[in-house]
């Protein structure tokens, strides 16, 4: 309270570039509820819920938990996180969901970073509009990142997580076994994926048909997702489940929303929205990254971290970047580490790690994204 009084005593209102800061900030939350609320966090939510509520722990703990083999935890973890190609924000209650019933601190660190780092299409633009050697260092460079983030942080807190799931394990173990056969379970969380997914299907501004094919498709695709679920849900569950459901979906809104809306404001009064200036210029940033040395590499990764990007806009900010003279080094650095890390979902990652694992998690994001902007920049100077 007496941080947020200094900051509302001290700060200059009546300068333009801070009036201009407060205006994207709102801006920015309203942009921010209308495309990514409705369509992304809110299917986040119930898949989240039905995770907690539906899915079987030992299933979790036997291919996600910590004593899981690690090719086969890390997989899993790395490909359901490519599948879904959400945004930083939309993959915390996902990853909330896996990490309460089980997962290790590895497998779901892994699915947190993969999530919104291996974009499939993000990807493909990446290569079309900024190259094709940035585009695959970006490729290898994330699914790398994905194995060895969740790889050290299981290292660095083994003791810790194999406690945790100890007592989860044996918490549940009187009520966690569900009724339901496997494939009911799959089914219901399949249909609400597929319609997270569709339903926040963008066009691909290229030539790639059958991706604007798909896109012309996507609501029909999406009632055809939505039916399957609700039949699921008629002819499967009962009340008190649907119930149980519903509660779990609300606690984790309740959880969830008002750290990343507070994130969100924060986000668009420093940096404000693509194209826009907030009170740090973009043309502070790109003068900072012209070059490729360590310092370089290093204000890309760290910036990336606080910088919120929706899914896909990314490239065209990497693209006024780039062609305000920042460096081949820090665009890869800013392009791994930017999309899987911003302040709202550091707040929320922090609601749920604690201090001590969110600080190591952020780190090793930076550390590797410098290295491999660093590598990059002199592969190709």
């Amino acid at each position: 309270m007496a941080v947020v009084f200094l900051f509302v005593v001290l700060t200059p209102w009546s300068e333009p570039r801070v009036r201009a800061a407060v205006s994207e900030a709102v801006l920015m939350l309203g942009e921010y509820a209308r495309e990514h609320v409705l369509l992304c966090l809110i299917p986040a939510f119930f898949i989240a819920g039905s995770i907690t509520v539906f899915l079987n722990q030992q299933s979790v703990i036997r291919y996600l938990g910590p004593e899981a083999p690690k090719l086969v935890a890390y997989s899993v973890a790395s490909v359901s996180g490519a599948v879904l190609a959400v945004c930083s924000c939309t993959v915390l209650p996902l990853f909330k969901g896996i990490y309460k019933k089980g997962a290790g601190l590895g497998p779901a660190v892994s699915f947190l970073y993969s999530g919104p780092a291996i974009n499939i299409l993000a990807i493909i633009l990446t290569a079309r509009v900024l190259g094709l050697q940035l585009g695959v260092a970006r490729a290898v460079g994330a699914v790398l990142f994905a194995f060895v983030t969740g790889l050290v942080m299981q290292l660095l807190f083994l003791r810790e997580d194999r406690e945790r799931t100890t007592n989860a394990q044996m918490f549940r173990a009187t009520d966690d076994e569900a009724s339901h056969a496997p494939g009911h379970t799959v089914l219901l969380m399949a249909s609400m994926v597929g319609i997270l997914v569709f339903m926040n299907w963008a066009p691909s501004a290229g030539s790639v048909g059958w991706w604007d094919a798909v896109y012309a498709w996507r609501w029909a695709i999406v009632a055809g997702w939505a039916a399957l679920l609700v039949y699921g849900v008629v002819r499967w569950f009962t009340r008190a489940e649907i119930r149980d459901w519903v509660r779990a979906t609300r606690d984790f809104a309740v959880q969830i929303v008002p750290l990343l809306f507070a994130g969100v404001l924060v986000a668009g009064f420093l940096l404000g929205r693509a194209g826009q200036t907030a009170l740090i210029p973009a043309e502070w940033i790109a003068g900072l990254v012209g070059t490729n040395s360590f310092a370089s590499n290093l204000v890309a990764s760290a910036a990336g971290t606080l910088m919120y990007f929706a899914t896909l806009t990314e490239v065209p900010i990497m693209q006024g970047l780039l062609g305000a003279g920042m460096n081949q080094g820090p665009a890869l650095a800013l392009l791994l580490a930017g999309p899987s890390l911003s302040l709202p979902s550091l707040l929320v990652i922090w609601g749920e790690l604690g201090s001590r694992k969110t600080a190591a998690y952020v780190m090793l994001v930076i550390v590797l994204s410098t290295a491999a902007g660093m590598f990059y920049g002199n592969l190709v100077g």
